[in-house]
């Protein structure tokens, strides 16, 4: 499916939408397309490739802020220019300062309508960290709790024909102890492996035009058997609704059906399936209509034929499977952090650069790492053929005090345990205990991602919590998972407190792999190695802060050739492993983030440490490459 770039009619742009003396933050490290970011050109594409409609706007560019107290009125005066969307931190906004503890960040925005919209006006974020309050013309139009994942609010009540004044207030405590904010890798004291701060709005504004009964949101499931079931949400007024489904391939349709009320079933002949070597997919065409046949609304989408399972080898060892032939799943630790930018990468070609270099150099997989990327991220991985493993983000308690970490090999007879404040005795809380309201918000955070994201084909693999990191209630949440997305594997714990309520038995260390095999209790779940690596080579003029310890595991090499030696024989490792029932590895990682110089691409992205081909050999001679 090729997206097209449509422009809402009934909207001109914004009143202030570009200046000519905006420029990124001094004295900071950027991409090769960070260097070529202006307020003209930020981010222009379609932000929901899975659910298109025509009449849409973008309102990303130059919007006013200012920062005040968090016990202060709105300021009577905005400060200067923030260019959207990129947050407060970053260089890209133009004004790259921390958003302290006790403040708050405002922004305003005007933008005009030509005419008044016939149905609704949906005003969507992507993407704002972490509580926000909108007000459209001085009307609260809604608030919103969480930092993650996108939302919208229903406009039209306060709109007016011409000019009309956008206005935010935003609270980002990022890592305050008590209010268990799901952040990530966001510390305020960014060292080691926790990075700068992301505040406010980090991704992309926009406005559409639906009707007055609309499509909210699709449920798409289609499987290796060319079986398609299809589920519109409603949202706007009741009324009896009936949704027909078109599918098609290079513009040919190859079928079209009606469905009672909201759903739709159907059946491909034949179906060509959607898997890393071959990402084919269908597009799709949804028509909600009323009880007499008419059009209320109309989007269109695409999908992938494709089954995730598992089943046992000859050894009795299980393995993922896809559209019933098993599969290695092998690929980096992505933290999906850029230099100029953080969370939202500089532009969309950044996205598929990296990932082709991922997909030349062998790899089939990449573990999303604490974050939920931007929806174009994964229309690239469905375009390109890359199974994702997409974590929740994390946060609240847990990451440095409590759980105690009790990792795979520390429950073997003849292992013997560390002697540090980390590690876990038999006597130790595996969990942390949440209060009720902390776990409410995790748990419509985890919807809401599942949700966003449940369309995809390239996403296979749901991971809940990573190395303790604010576990709390595992068996609860996997279970929720589970019943609630059954066609996808659950890794309830990455290199974390094990419990059986998962699919996956995940083990991490560093530097080489490793996995305790002779322990029974995980005979009966998929074995993996979700974490091993991490060799570190620091790039003379590529490191992001001189000043700041650069690390990577197991102490620096003395040269590149120490260096790429050290991964040979860690993929090596990992290859002996696959050959005892490992079905999975994950190597740290894409690229260094900050002090973290263990990636296999600078910071900045202009120096690959290996060139896809000499990881692609490595790869094939370890025997990782199906």
């Amino acid at each position: 499916m090729k997206l097209r770039i449509l422009l809402l009619i009934l909207m001109s742009t914004s009143l202030s939408s570009f200046g000519s003396d905006w420029q990124p933050a001094e004295h900071t490290m950027l991409t090769p397309w960070g260097e070529k970011v202006t307020p003209k050109n930020a981010w222009r594409e379609y932000p929901r490739p899975q659910m298109v409609r025509d009449n849409w706007t973008n309102l990303n560019g130059l919007w006013q802020y200012a920062v005040t107290a968090n016990t202060a009125a709105k300021p009577a005066q905005m400060k200067g220019d923030i260019l959207i969307p990129f947050a407060l931190e970053t260089p890209l906004s133009g004004v790259g300062r921390r958003l302290e503890p006790n403040e708050v960040i405002w922004y305003q925005h005007d933008f005009s309508l030509k005419s008044l919209p016939k149905g609704r006006l949906l005003l969507n974020f992507e993407g704002v960290d972490y509580k926000c309050m909108v007000w459209i013309n001085g009307k609260m139009v809604g608030d919103h709790v969480g930092g993650n994942l996108p939302f919208s609010f229903d406009v039209t009540d306060q709109i007016r024909k011409g000019k009309n004044t956008l206005e935010l207030r935003v609270m980002d405590g990022t890592d305050d102890p008590d209010l268990y904010q799901l952040r990530g890798k966001q510390k305020r004291d960014n060292s080691g492996i926790w990075y700068t701060p992301s505040s406010g709005i980090w991704a992309t504004v926009w406005l559409e035009e639906v009707s007055d009964t609309y499509i909210e949101r699709l449920e798409v499931l289609a499987d290796m058997h060319g079986q398609l079931k299809a589920k519109a949400h409603v949202g706007g007024t009741s009324q009896e609704v009936q949704l027909s489904v078109t599918i098609s391939e290079g513009g040919k349709r190859i079928q079209r059906k009606n469905g009672y009320q909201n759903t739709v079933s159907l059946s491909v002949r034949d179906a060509e399936l959607w898997s890393p070597n071959t990402p084919h997919l269908y597009d799709l065409e949804f028509v909600l209509l009323d009880d007499e046949g008419k059009v209320l609304d109309q989007v269109e989408s695409y999908i992938g034929f494709r089954s995730v399972g598992k089943e046992v080898d000859d050894n009795g060892n299980w393995q993922f499977t896809l559209n019933g032939n098993k599969i290695f799943h092998w690929g980096p630790l992505d933290q999906g952090w850029w230099p100029g930018s953080f969370l939202n990468p500089p532009a969309d070609e950044a996205i598929v650069w990296e990932m082709n270099f991922l997909k030349a150099a062998g790899f089939n997989m990449i573990r999303k790492h604490k974050k939920a990327e931007p929806r174009r991220y994964y229309y690239h991985a469905d375009q390109i053929g890359l199974l994702i493993w997409q974590d929740q983000t994390s946060g609240g308690a847990g990451p440095n005090e409590w759980p105690k970490w009790k990792k795979l090999r520390a429950v073997q007879d003849d292992y013997e345990p560390r002697n540090d404040r980390w590690w876990a005795s038999e006597e130790d809380a595996l969990e942390a205990d949440w209060p009720a309201w902390a776990h409410e918000l995790y748990l419509a955070e985890l919807k809401s991602m599942i949700d966003t994201l449940y369309n995809h084909p390239s996403v296979v693999v749901w991971t809940t919590f990573n190395e303790r990191w604010g576990q709390h209630r595992s068996t609860e949440v996997g279970e929720w998972v589970k019943a609630y997305d059954p066609s996808r594997h659950l890794n309830i714990a990455s290199g974390g407190n094990f419990f059986p309520v998962t699919d996956i038995a995940d083990e991490h260390d560093y530097p080489d792999p490793t996995f305790p095999l002779a322990f029974p209790v995980y005979d009966d779940f998929i074995k993996v190695i979700g974490e091993f690596g991490g060799h570190g080579w620091p790039v003379e003029g590529h490191l992001w802060d001189l000043e700041k310890r650069n690390w990577g595991y197991g102490g620096l090499p003395q040269s590149i050739e120490e260096y790429e030696e050290r991964y040979r024989r860690t993929a090596n490792i990992l290859g002996e492993f696959k050959k005892k029932g490992i079905t999975a590895g994950v190597y740290t990682q894409t690229t260094d983030v900050e002090g973290e110089i263990n990636g296999l691409i600078t910071y900045d992205r202009k120096v690959m440490k290996m060139t896809p081909a000499q990881l692609r050999e490595i790869h094939k001679n370890a025997g990782l490459l199906d």
